[in-house]
């Protein structure tokens, strides 16, 4: 069979394509970590770009089922791996699969009517370990490589430098002392790759979250010895102003007021690792599901939330007086009273995935940063984001008017923006493009695990003394696997090399 097919059945030709379009098997590319048996993810994942006999990339669709993936253990009866082709309908997939078990060896095979795509079939010599096997990489800097990690990232470079050093033994004391009564904090120790902590406050179920990524982050690599404090809450404790010694303390969100070191949000993280799990919203389900082509989609500006901010007030009671510009209703009320004359009666909530029916999509502040910026971003919407003082690990890398439309904090000008848009259609369609950019390039799982690891090594280069379990302190375990244990290689000894 000649190697680029005409694939008249597997393509879904649009107006935006020529009827003559064939997809190349052999000019088609595939590339991503999830072809490196070194990486290891929850959820791994590879990207394929579909391309024509002219060596043009796609630009739409070619069709759901265009491409047959197979993922498989060669020699093995049952392989355990659950596979996913995610249709971006821009022309390219993302591939993704967890695996329930470790195997030797891994084969991928992508093809388009039988015929092997770029050069499939892709053979991952093992041990190829799944997500919950506790084989840690002994040498950190060979991790570091193999997810092609940054060799810095100047948001951690930023948060750290304010702190020239830190003597465990002083903040062990002064961090619960001054925040442990009145907030909720987790202390915590990783030593000799194990996960130790002590929990402050009334308030402390978030702490599974952090614990979640630690040991995910100690399955995979060697960390480094640290002893550290996490805010659990949602506003960051440090107060810029506060006269006090200055503290270390970790949370998920900053603000130009604090000085907090920031992480991750726990959202974001929780998606990170529960992706084919028990989380349907995640950074690669959202580009699956981004709604209706620009063209096609309702050109109005979308917001659906509750009342953990008066400018979200405000953004309802405009939408009530623009109804043809802004489509905003709240779905819970909890911290004002609701009048129903002022804010309209609840609505029902719903699918994330049907935000991106709309073009114009809002990001207006809850009780900090919303949360839900990263998932906009990946869309194929431009997000309209309001000035904030809250910030997430990632914002300091966004532009205005490349990756977002930018706002004024009292949303004095959103029909302003928005009216802006509508008349420059190209150019909002640009900005969302650049948005959705970003997120692949910025916030997918081995990005999230990077940021992490890469914040930890540079903090405990800070560290004065060596990191101790601490009185009160518990070991986390790590989850058992007994269904599927894995086996880890022994490291060589000197008589063997």
């Amino acid at each position: 069979m000649h190697l680029c097919v005409v694939a008249s059945l597997l393509l879904i030709v649009t107006a935006r394509e020529t009827e003559s379009a064939s997809l190349c098997p052999v000019k088609t590319l595939i590339w991503g970590p999830g072809l490196n048996p070194k990486i290891v993810l929850p959820a791994r994942y590879f990207y394929v770009q579909a391309v024509d006999s002219q060596g043009h990339n796609f630009t739409s669709s070619p069709g759901e089922n265009a491409f047959q993936v197979k993922i498989f253990a060669p020699g093995e009866q049952h392989s355990r791996i659950w596979v996913q082709a995610l249709d971006r309908k821009d022309g390219s997939f993302i591939v993704r699969y967890r695996m329930y078990a470790s195997y030797q060896k891994l084969q991928i095979e992508v093809k388009v009517k039988d015929v092997h795509v770029a050069k499939s079939p892709y053979i991952l010599e093992g041990p190829v370990y799944h997500e919950s096997c506790e084989c840690p990489e002994s040498r950190p800097s060979e991790w570091l490589r193999h997810m092609k990690c940054p060799k810095s990232i100047p948001q951690i470079l930023h948060d750290l430098q304010l702190f020239q050093t830190v003597d465990l033994d002083v903040i062990a004391k002064e961090i619960p002392s001054r925040f442990g009564q009145r907030q909720s904090l987790c202390h915590y120790v990783i030593k000799n790759n194990k996960v130790y902590l002590k929990t402050y406050g009334e308030h402390v179920g978030f702490h599974i979250f952090m614990d979640a990524i630690l040991l995910s982050l100690t399955r995979k690599v060697k960390m480094p010895d640290v002893e550290f404090f996490v805010n659990l809450g949602d506003w960051p404790l440090e107060k810029r102003n506060s006269g006090k010694n200055l503290h270390p303390i970790f949370s998920w969100c900053g603000s130009n007021e604090t000085r907090d070191i920031v992480m991750p949000t726990y959202d974001l993280t929780e998606s990170v690792l529960e992706t084919m799990g028990r989380v349907s919203l995640d950074m690669m389900s959202v580009q699956a599901n981004t709604g209706p082509a620009w063209e096609d989609k309702n050109s109005t500006a979308f917001w659906r939330g509750r009342d953990s901010r008066k400018e979200r007030l405000e953004l309802v009671k405009l939408a009530r007086r623009h109804p043809h510009l802004i489509d905003a209703a709240f779905t819970n009320f909890f911290f004002f009273k609701h009048d129903e004359r002022l804010y309209g009666p609840l609505v029902k909530q719903i699918s994330f995935f049907d935000f991106f029916k709309y073009k114009y999509q809002l990001n207006i502040d809850g009780t900090v940063a919303a949360y839900r910026l990263p998932y906009l971003l990946a869309g194929d919407s431009v997000v309209l984001k309001q000035d904030s003082i809250f910030y997430e690990h990632f914002y300091n890398d966004l532009r205005p008017w490349t990756h977002y439309i930018p706002l004024k904090s009292d949303l004095s000008d959103l029909l302003e923006k928005i009216q802006w848009a509508k008349e420059n259609d190209e150019e909002a369609k640009k900005i969302a493009k650049n948005a959705q950019e970003f997120a692949r390039s910025n916030l997918m799982g081995d990005h999230i695990f990077c940021y992490y690891f890469l914040l930890f090594q540079e903090y405990a280069g800070l560290q004065v003394n060596e990191p101790k379990v601490r009185d009160g302190m518990e070991v986390v375990e790590q989850p058992k696997d007994d269904l599927f244990p894995c086996a880890c290689p022994t490291e060589l000894s000197k008589d063997e090399l």
